[in-house]
């Protein structure tokens, strides 16, 4: 299917951006724009979530005198292998609120984390708009939770599951393959 691509007015095939994303791990220093943030913000605010509960908030830090910090409290010690992400231009911090108690009693009975789902998905929607815009991001779910949480001076009731980094790619040509599994290994008919 073709979507319109608003940036060059022709068609972009979704498969094709799906393709384009990965987790970039080295960054141009180049800055990004805030309206360029913005717009991938955007993407993560019209995310679906379970009763429309939109259990997510978004901390930027776009300046090296924010992302150092921030970086350095998130990837420090046991957290040290996604240290890489102290050079991107742009940290974003995705806060996970207390859902609607519709989807917490619904997650609750299956056992299952909605807000967690939800957040993961705004953040994808932030990834992928970041792609089309010629940006690499990278998601964590392996940091210091309570050391951003001091460094960011959060309450104990911010709940902080995933951090992404975001900025342009060292090199542009770089496309890394993706080792998937074939199609006909994940799929099967009913």
């Amino acid at each position: 299917m073709l979507i319109p691509n608003p940036k060059e007015g022709s068609p972009v095939d979704f498969v094709d951006l799906v393709r384009k994303r990965y987790s970039l791990r080295k960054y141009s220093p180049f800055p990004i724009a805030v309206p360029v943030i913005e717009k991938c913000l955007e993407a993560a605010r019209l995310a679906p979530s379970a009763c429309n509960s939109q259990p997510w908030s978004f901390l930027v830090a776009a300046t090296p005198e924010k992302v150092k910090p921030l970086a350095e409290a998130a990837f420090s010690g046991v957290y040290s292998m996604n240290s890489f992400a102290a050079a991107a231009p742009v940290l974003i911090v995705a806060i996970t609120e207390r859902s609607r108690y519709s989807a917490a009693l619904g997650g609750m009975f299956r056992g299952v984390q909605f807000s967690l789902m939800d957040v993961a998905i705004a953040c994808e929607h932030i990834s992928l708009q970041a792609a089309e815009l010629g940006l690499g991001t990278c998601m964590f779910g392996w940091l210091n939770e309570k050391a951003v949480r001091k460094a960011l001076d959060l309450p104990s009731s911010a709940k902080i599951d995933l951090m992404l980094s975001m900025g342009y790619p060292e090199d542009e040509e770089f496309l890394p393959p993706k080792r998937r599994k074939s199609l006909e290994e994940i799929r099967r008919f009913l």
